[in-house]
């Protein structure tokens, strides 16, 4: 699928020429390029159009969070039909282990991780190893660390068709192999419950 951009404006000013020698340069395999632009002036619509141009999977870092989801937000609106991903730290709250000698005080590591952006990280990581090519992640620099091996991901991936016919016992097994917890009592993310042969996930 390609990038659709929806927008209610065309490119204006000097944007059409930056448009055009920044698809340029990306094309040509030029390392580096700057867009120079006051606030407002449209320099993530023009890198928009860039990405339409260019039509590839696109990383967009930023050197914050709070900048990370203005263009996540932004990116969002012009391609509501592609595969835009927000990935940034799931961090709350983080409290690296410390030791302080001058009290002989030992402080453990504490940490809180958030919920939802730990859903979209993983819908992020799921759109790039889909396969399409309409994928835009936006992220912060704090997220230049690798996230793993692709083919752990893929060991874990469970395809489920409807329709289709699966043993129960290897399903469960599967499931949990994924680290995914039974709980028949209270679904909350990342578990599973079973009632005969019905089986209700919620999804991680």
């Amino acid at each position: 699928m390609n990038f659709e951009l929806t927008s209610a404006y065309q490119p204006t000013g000097d944007q059409p020429e930056a448009i055009a020698q920044l698809t340029e340069g990306v094309l040509q395999g030029v390392p580096a390029q700057t867009l120079l632009g006051v606030t407002g002036s449209g320099k993530t619509f023009t890198i928009a159009n860039v990405v339409k141009n260019i039509n590839k999977p696109t990383l967009i870092l930023s050197h914050n969070k709070t900048l990370a989801a203005q263009l996540y937000s932004e990116f969002k609106s012009f391609f509501p039909n592609n595969a835009v991903e927000y990935y940034v730290s799931y961090y709350d709250y983080y409290q690296p282990e410390a030791y302080l000698p001058g009290s002989d005080t030992y402080i453990e590591k504490d940490l809180a991780i958030n919920d939802e952006i730990d859903k979209l990280r993983l819908a992020a990581t799921s759109a790039l190893l889909s396969g399409r090519q309409d994928v835009l992640v936006v992220s912060s620099v704090s997220c230049i660390y690798g996230m793993g091996n692709p083919a752990d991901f893929y060991s874990n991936v469970i395809d489920v068709e409807k329709g289709k016919a699966v043993n129960r016992n290897v399903f469960l097994r599967r499931l949990v192999d994924s680290l995914y917890v039974r709980n028949d009592i209270d679904l909350n993310r990342g578990n599973f419950r079973v009632k005969g042969d019905t089986v209700d996930i919620a999804l991680a």
